[in-house]
């Protein structure tokens, strides 16, 4: 059966367009953009946000360069809405930790110049790329010990979603997504304080 793209998209139609991809009907792939750019830019703008300043990427681009990388691969294959939104929730977390790392280089960079030259301004950190970086790292000892939860941090802190739509996504009810949002705070917060001292 040939995919149509249908009019206009809801959660329904992404479904579909999700399937077909997985069936490996290539103008499907064209037809899922549309369906889910909206919800894909209101991820990536929340997180963004929630990055605060220091970042040079638009919501735009991640948006745009998280969606080159779900389709890397060639064929992507997406089991589930849930599926690919934790996929695009990933991509973007990536992104921006890559673009972290980027940025503190460029700052050890310009910081070991400064020592050459006093009349450079004193580099200082950017607290928000730094905790980017410092999350990344617990939270991939999360994914490996307790990958719901770390599913749950994914969508919500990275993702920007709400609990209700985590809930959603994931298939939880939202008292099960909020359990495991609160077990992942304690337990980040515990690792992130470990790393610390």
């Amino acid at each position: 059966m040939r995919y149509l793209a249908p009019v206009a998209g809801d959660r329904h139609e992404i479904t579909k367009a999700l399937q077909a991809v997985a069936e490996g009907q290539r103008e499907a792939i064209d037809a899922l953009l549309p369906l889910v750019y909206e919800e894909m830019k209101g991820l990536a703008h929340a997180r963004l946000r929630k990055a605060g300043k220091g970042g040079t990427i638009q919501t735009t681009d991640l948006v745009h360069e998280s969606w080159m990388r779900l389709l890397k691969n060639g064929d992507p294959e997406f089991e589930s809405r849930r599926h690919f939104f934790g996929a695009a929730a990933r991509a973007m977390r990536n992104i921006l930790i890559e673009q972290a790392r980027r940025h503190a280089s460029l700052k050890r960079d310009a910081a070991r110049k400064h020592e050459l030259d006093t009349d450079l301004p004193q580099i200082v950190t950017d607290p928000p790329l730094e905790d980017v970086l410092s999350l990344s790292d617990v939270l991939e000892q999360l994914e490996k010990e307790h990958p719901r939860p770390a599913e749950v941090v994914s969508l919500r802190f990275f993702g920007g979603l709400s609990m209700p739509e985590v809930a959603e996504i994931l298939g939880l009810s939202l008292a099960t997504a909020e359990r495991d949002w609160r077990f992942a705070r304690a337990w980040l917060q515990h690792e992130l304080e470990q790393s610390e001292s």
